[in-house]
């Protein structure tokens, strides 16, 4: 008989709005973004499903130092993270593109879809990483918010093009608006 998952969470109240984080004992396996109650039921719902686990709302040992390393990057003191992470909820390109994000796209720059494709050895694949963008089950973490268009543009982002914008400008990327 094998062990259920066990599946901890908590929310954030951040500059970019209420955050979900979620651990297993292999590492972090979700953040998601604008995490109201009905966003909350939702997403543990569907994450429980897939990992066949009970999600449970507490801040124990799994969760200290995702917690305590997101909010440091947020304030401005942390420019990269050091964490276990579960990459449970993703798989085949989308899982290869997501780990060359986070391993290769440095805090401060930017790739293009096309770009980040040829890094994974599919130059024609721009379209497919822009799905894996939409399936990134760790944003902020993985870094998706550093993914952009061929000219540069902040085309699509599951937390929003004004969240986007905010990580950017966080990292230095983007000027901050003068109003």
């Amino acid at each position: 008989m094998t062990r259920p998952v066990r599946l901890e969470w908590t929310v954030l109240d951040t500059v970019i709005g209420p955050l979900l984080l979620a651990a297993t004992a292999q590492g972090l396996v979700s953040v998601v973004f604008h995490a109201d109650p009905q966003v909350r039921e939702r997403t543990l719902e569907r994450i429980g499903a897939r990992l066949d686990a009970e999600p449970v709302e507490c801040r124990t040992a799994l969760l200290v130092e995702p917690v305590r390393q997101v909010e440091d990057y947020l304030a401005g003191r942390r420019t990269d993270f050091d964490l276990a992470l579960d990459w449970s909820l993703s798989s085949g390109f989308n899982q290869q593109v997501l780990r060359e994000l986070a391993s290769g796209v440095a805090y401060g720059t930017v790739v293009a879809y096309g770009d980040l494709a040829a890094r994974v050895g599919q130059p024609q694949a721009a379209q497919a990483v822009g799905i894996a963008m939409g399936s990134n089950p760790l944003p902020v973490v993985v870094p998706c918010h550093r993914v952009v268009g061929a000219d540069g543009s902040m085309v699509g982002f599951g937390g929003g093009v004004e969240t986007k914008r905010r990580l950017l400008e966080l990292e230095g990327v983007l000027p901050q608006p003068l109003f």
